[in-house]
């Protein structure tokens, strides 16, 4: 593959992972407008982000069987279409209830992008580089955290919070005529694949069951949910106990979203020295060392605003970290069922987050706790969930593919 067409085809793969981020991300500073424009609450607003990650959770389920069956672009058709359509429909939602249902099909569409992004980047790339494509996605998701909420502030504060559904779906579309007209087909169709739900569910058992697969995929999950936290708390925490602006909010939202995107980009150096199991190992055991000081100081209210973010930024650098590596070990041992991985993988992400994000919506704190306390939780599990499960891996796989073996239908 040539250098040009490498960059190409992460670029479009970037794109997609990053659709259902910006999902999230660029109405977040209009909580407190959709609240007051659905005669609603701020907390209850954020029951539709909630629902957003269920849908997620539940379509990738959905999906990962499709794309195994029928190779990866023609579910990625249906998905889209259906994001733009659920768009249009949250342009017009005239209560919470509708607003919260739309999120949730939405998510069902998005989630598509996600996964079929991530199965590709198993069909085309030998799996010692996948960490690294990863951590090449980050950097393109990183446009998502850094302008999304700023752009969506600005835009709710000039236009009113439905035209970024507008937005959204303009987007979708064209990212649908992109993958129409240039993203290669990388997997070929296969039809004695069985849509049937038992041969359905032996697939994702026999996925499930792999030592490799569920230790890095759940803790890899677990670490990720600290993530799922500061997203679900962070308008409240910020905008209505410190009370900031939703434009200010934005910013401070950018600011925090480079931890996380530069950090990944750190990871494709260590990965030239490191192993990807060892960078892991002290990824989740910073985080879960700065997650413990993090909830030990607000709990004490020791830090002010300024502190906060920086407790968060080191977070987030370290979930940067782990996520491309315990992605790229999760999906190493699979070539055939790789959408059925992937989309397993990515339920895991998703459930685990949208309960961590319920969690938090559940707490009438004034305060950061309960997201200092959710994260906390999340690392100290998650290192807990590694450490207890790296004793049934014999040797995990880092790369079963020559990189000669990897050209894979590129037509």
């Amino acid at each position: 593959m040539t250098r040009q067409r490498y960059f190409f085809l992460v670029l479009i793969l970037g794109v997609l992972t990053a659709l259902a981020p910006f999902s999230i991300d660029m109405y977040l500073p209009g909580f407190p407008a959709i609240a007051k424009s659905l005669h609603t609450t701020t907390e209850k607003v954020s029951l539709s982000l909630s629902g957003f990650f269920i849908g997620i959770s539940v379509g990738q389920l959905l999906y990962g069987p499709l794309l195994d069956r029928f190779g990866r672009k023609r579910p990625l058709y249906i998905g889209l279409v259906l994001y733009i359509i659920a768009s249009v429909g949250c342009y017009f939602a005239n209560s919470i209830e509708m607003l919260i249902g739309l999120r949730f099909v939405q998510a069902i569409g998005s989630c598509a992008a996600t996964v079929a992004a991530m199965a590709i980047v198993r069909d085309v790339f030998p799996v010692k580089d996948s960490a690294k494509v990863f951590a090449l996605l980050i950097l393109i998701l990183g446009v998502s955290p850094m302008l999304a909420p700023t752009v969506g502030g600005y835009i709710t504060a000039a236009f009113g919070w439905q035209l970024i559904f507008l937005i959204l779906a303009s987007i979708a579309v064209l990212m649908l005529f992109t993958v129409i007209f240039f993203l290669p087909e990388s997997y070929q169709p296969d039809p004695s694949y069985s849509l049937k739900p038992v041969p359905i569910i032996n697939s994702f058992w026999s996925v499930m069951k792999n030592p490799q697969f569920f230790t890095y995929a759940i803790c890899g999950a677990v670490a990720f949910s600290g993530l799922f936290s500061y997203l679900s708390a962070s308008p409240f925490v910020f905008m209505d106990v410190y009370g900031v602006s939703s434009k200010v909010y934005g910013w401070i939202f950018a600011l925090l979203s480079v931890g996380f995107i530069g950090s990944s980009q750190v990871n494709s150096i260590l990965i030239r020295r490191f192993k990807s199991e060892q960078i892991v190992n002290v990824s989740l055991f910073s985080m879960m060392i700065i997650a413990i000081v993090f909830l030990t100081c607000t709990a004490n209210g020791w830090l002010n605003i300024y502190e906060i973010i920086a407790m968060i930024f080191a977070f987030l650098c370290c979930v940067g970290v782990t996520y491309p590596n315990t992605s790229a070990l999760s999906l190493a041992p699979f070539t055939k069922n790789a959408g059925t991985a992937a989309a397993l993988l990515g339920a895991f992400q998703m459930a685990i987050g949208t309960f961590v994000s319920i969690v938090v919506s559940m707490f009438k704190s004034r305060s950061a706790i309960p997201m200092a306390g959710l994260m906390a939780a999340a690392a100290i599990i998650a290192f807990l969930i590694l450490i207890i499960g790296k004793r049934t891996i014999p040797e995990p796989v880092e790369s079963d593919v020559k990189d000669e073996e990897a050209n894979f239908l590129i037509h």
